[in-house]
């Protein structure tokens, strides 16, 4: 994807803002290759808007090759629960008598979104003393700021080794997300990957400090490298790290609509994950459609009769088929559960691709009032169901305009939901096509 060279052409402040940002970045030593201009990052790479791959990000000035030096952001630069506590005597004071809030972030729960909720909420009551005490404006003290807050912190946080809660890195923010294309994960070819990569600690370290970025103690700064080769023009991404759609949703609001990391869960007897050595999340779906190696392993354990698991219960955990029969009952039960799941779903994947399309399309009506009749004849049921209408009109005192923005707001989340069930069901519809094939050509041999 090719940048315009600009910022987004709406927001004239969002370019004020990222000038003031870049001129404090020069004041406080970061470092990219040359001088800085007025939206660039010296000469190597430049602040850009890129529609539909992420918005703002950053693009290649010139060629940039793999395991090239992009930033190199000082120490002294980055803000930790130490710096910020140096700074601000009435905030170390505050912290030391409410000993009991950590700097380390809670994880939240990946698979339950309600959960997620209330950890929030436990988490902002928590703080809600020590908030008063440091004599926060009353609107910043609400639920909703400290989602916004946190979600804010939590999606741009990078570890270092020196501090449990990571740290904000200004200016090493401004990179989009590239997800790791390296799948260990192959019930094919599992002993394959192992003796590839079975290199010492210093070859590991450093093959990841090139393609990614990292605390480097012998610079003192924070520094990111090319994980590529890059065009002029083209957008330089990192990777975060290796995450789900699911997590990529949760932790920093966006999706891949092609994931190499995806995992899709499927319901599982409880006998089935006492039979398997590995953890739960070892026994999922691949994004390509193919059951990971410690699902089939377990499964080909469980069709095996009790009184044989004992004596070929090698062959199950070393990933071995333990016969033809066997392939075939396995592949039989995993296609027959994905389509029971699909079917018990209240919509189909081509319903759900005609609501984002329709989602796709809500900018071209003259107002959203349109939208909202158009959407309400084609998907009826789910649309009456859902409460964005009222969520976003019944805030008192709200004029017009703020409930529309509002209601855009949440009809855009809305679509991330859609946009995530519609993988999950195209994964599973993947694994169905794939145990059919899998089926049909083992019976001819």
């Amino acid at each position: 994807m090719v940048g315009n060279g600009k910022m987004n052409p709406s927001s004239e402040a969002e370019e004020r803002g990222m000038k003031s940002l870049l001129k404090w970045a020069a004041k406080y030593g970061i470092e990219v290759s040359e001088s800085c201009s007025s939206l660039g990052l010296g000469h190597c790479l430049g602040v850009s808007w890129f529609p539909g791959a992420g918005g703002r990000g950053v693009a290649a000035l010139r060629p940039i090759s793999k395991g090239e030096l992009l930033l190199k952001v000082p120490k002294s630069a980055l803000i930790t629960t130490d710096s910020l506590l140096s700074r601000d005597e009435t905030l170390s004071l505050a912290l030391k008598a409410h000993p009991s809030h950590s700097s380390t972030q809670v994880d939240y729960a990946i698979w339950a979104a309600q959960k997620a909720v209330t950890k929030a909420k436990y988490e902002w009551e928590q703080a809600f003393t020590l908030m008063k005490e440091l004599k926060l404006k009353p609107p910043l003290l609400t639920f909703r700021a400290w989602i916004w807050a946190t979600g804010t912190i939590s999606s741009r946080t990078l570890h270092i080794p020196w501090d449990e809660a990571g740290c904000l890195c200004p200016v090493g923010d401004l990179f989009n997300y590239a997800a790791p294309t390296e799948d260990p994960d192959s019930f094919e070819n599992v002993e394959n990957w192992q003796n590839e990569h079975a290199k010492d600690d210093l070859d590991i370290h450093h093959s990841q400090r090139l393609t990614d970025g990292g605390c480097e103690e012998d610079v003192a700064a924070y520094c990111f490298y090319a994980k590529k080769n890059y065009n002029v023009g083209e957008q330089v991404l990192l990777s975060y790290g290796t995450y789900t759609n699911l997590e990529l949703l949760e932790y920093y609001g966006f999706l891949l609509e092609d994931n190499p990391n995806e995992k899709v869960f499927i319901p599982l007897d409880l006998d089935m994950y006492s039979l398997s050595c590995w953890p739960k999340e070892s026994l999922y779906i691949h994004q390509n459609g193919r059951p990971s190696f410690a699902l089939m392993c377990a499964l080909r354990l469980w069709a095996t009769p009790l009184q044989q698991r004992k004596s070929i219960g090698h062959l199950a955990y070393s990933g071995c088929p333990i016969s033809k029969g066997n392939e075939i009952y396995v592949m039989k039960w995993i296609g027959k559960k994905c389509d029971a799941l699909l079917k018990e779903m209240p919509t189909s994947v081509e319903e759900d691709k005609s609501l984002v399309h329709l989602m796709d399309k809500m900018e071209e009506y003259e107002n959203l009032g349109e939208w909202v009749k158009k959407a309400s004849a084609v998907f009826g049921g789910e649309f009456g169901d859902n409460n964005i209408l009222k969520a976003a009109y019944g805030v008192e005192g709200d004029d017009e305009l703020t409930s529309l923005v509002r209601t855009k707001m949440l009809i855009d989340r809305w679509k991330l939901a859609v946009q995530w069930r519609l993988m999950y069901k195209t994964v599973v519809a993947r694994c169905i096509s794939y145990c059919t094939d899998i089926v049909n050509s083992l019976s001819t041999q």
